[in-house]
Parts: structure tokens; sequence; C-alpha cells
């Protein structure tokens, strides 16, 4: 089954709507969907490396649009939802001081947020929520976001043939890893 879905995916990536199916889950992803775009961004490459900087752009627009959604549901849902109820709980002096300790290293929360396999969309809804500089948001997540897709853009144009010979031999342990790190993303945004 798994074979038959990453040859599905190596099909679909070299599709006349692969960049929009690229696009809208590079955008959703920044702010509510759990898969990351690398999941079409890695097989669209190996299928079509002459097109490997296109495809890094499009996941890098879409992501920071998806990612100024993301914190714009920070902001409008925690003014509305959240800060209420924390208030409610005697909880608003605690989140005044959290807001600040985030903002402090906000830079680098996203800086590592947007290259890691960390999921991106709990940063973007917190800086909103923070009231993070939107200034500081918007330049950290383009070169964040710009780093990862082009360097994995830069990868797989040099290296494709060779990475995509490993994958295919490899299926199984390079799906187990992707799986192990996307899981650790979340264990790890559970327990911060």
């Amino acid at each position: 089954m798994l074979r038959r879905l990453y040859d599905w995916t190596i099909r679909m990536a070299s599709h006349p709507r692969a960049l929009w199916v690229l696009g809208a889950v590079s955008f959703v992803e920044s702010s509510v969907f759990p898969i990351p775009p690398d999941v079409l961004m890695i097989p669209m490459i190996l299928a079509r490396p002459s097109r490997a900087w296109l495809v890094a752009l499009v996941a890098l627009v879409t992501s920071v649009l998806g990612g100024l959604l993301g914190y714009a549901i920070g902001a409008l849902a925690y003014d509305s939802i959240g800060q209420p109820i924390l208030e409610s709980l005697g909880k608003a002096d605690s989140m005044a001081e959290f807001n600040t300790r985030f903002n402090d290293v906000g830079f680098w929360a996203v800086l590592i947020a947007g290259m890691t396999p960390f999921p991106y969309k709990v940063i973007t809804i917190m800086s909103g929520w923070t009231g993070m500089p939107l200034a500081t948001f918007i330049a950290t997540s383009i070169l964040a976001r710009g780093l990862r897709f082009f360097l994995v853009a830069a990868l797989l144009w040099k290296f494709g043939a060779p990475v995509r010979d490993f994958i295919e031999r490899r299926l199984g342990l390079v799906t187990i890893v992707f799986i192990a790190l996307l899981f650790g993303g979340f264990y790890l945004v559970r327990h911060l």
C-alpha cells in the first residue's frame, strides 16, 4: 500500500495542477492543517527537477500567506474567546507575563519552527495571540520558510536521482523517520 501511495504521489507531482495543490496545502499547513508541504514538494521536485526553484517559491509564498492567517486566528480568537476565559479563571496576569516572554524570543521561535519539523502553525497562532510585531513575524517567516524550502529544493535539484533511488529502495525507513519527526514535533508542542 505504501508503494502505491508513493507512486501515486510521484504521478500527481507532475500533474498540471500540482503547483496549485502544493500552494493550497502549504497555505493551510501554516494555520490549521497537520501535513507539511514537503509531502508534495519532495516528489514534485524529484519528478521535475527543472522546476525545483518554482516549487520552493510557491511553497514559500503560500506558507507565509497561510502564516498570516494563523497569526490572525491567534490575534482574533484570543481576544474574543481566550482572554475572557482566562480572566474568569484568574489567569490573565500569567498570560501577560507569558506574552512578554514569548515576544522576547519570538524571532527565534518563528525561525526555528519555520525551518524544522516543529508544527509551524503553532507558532503562527501563538505569534498573533501574543501580539508579536507583525513586521517581525513576516520577516522571520520569510527567512525561515525560505531557508527550509529552498534548501530542500537545492538538495533535491543537486542530488535528485540518488535521493530518489534512496527513497525508493528504503521507502519504509524514510516513512518511519518522517512520521517520527512529525509526531516528535507534536510531542514537543504538547510538552512545552
